[in-house]
C-alpha cells in the first residue's frame, strides 16, 4: 500500500501519518487517534477503525484480538447560547 493512501477519509489521514504516529510511540488505536485524529471525523471511525487496527497489528506484530478497543464519544454539535440560558424559547 502506498504511504499516500488515505486511511481516514473524514480527516484525510494518510498511511504515512499513521506510520509516523506508530514511530512516535502509539501502541493502541486510541494512541493513533490522539496523534492523528483518525477516527474523529463524521463517521466516528466506522470507516477507518478496522484499517488502523490492521496497520497497528501488522506494524507491532500483535494480533487484532490483543489490541485494546478504542474509546468513543458522541459527536458534539453547536448549540446557541440563548437555548442554554433560556430554554428552547417556547416560554
Amino acid at each position: 500500500m502506498d504511504e499516500d493512501t488515505i486511511i481516514c477519509r473524514c480527516q484525510e489521514i494518510s498511511l504515512r501519518e499513521i506510520l509516523k504516529a506508530l514511530a512516535d510511540g502509539a501502541r493502541t488505536i486510541d494512541g493513533v487517534k490522539k496523534r492523528t485524529r483518525a477516527g474523529m471525523g463524521f463517521c466516528q471511525g466506522k470507516t477507518c477503525q478496522h484499517l488502523v487496527a490492521r496497520i497497528l497489528s501488522r506494524e507491532t506484530g500483535r494480533s487484532m484480538a490483543e489490541l485494546l478497543p478504542p474509546t468513543f464519544r458522541a459527536p458534539v454539535r453547536p448549540v446557541r447560547i440563548d437555548v442554554l440560558l433560556h430554554g428552547d424559547g417556547d416560554e
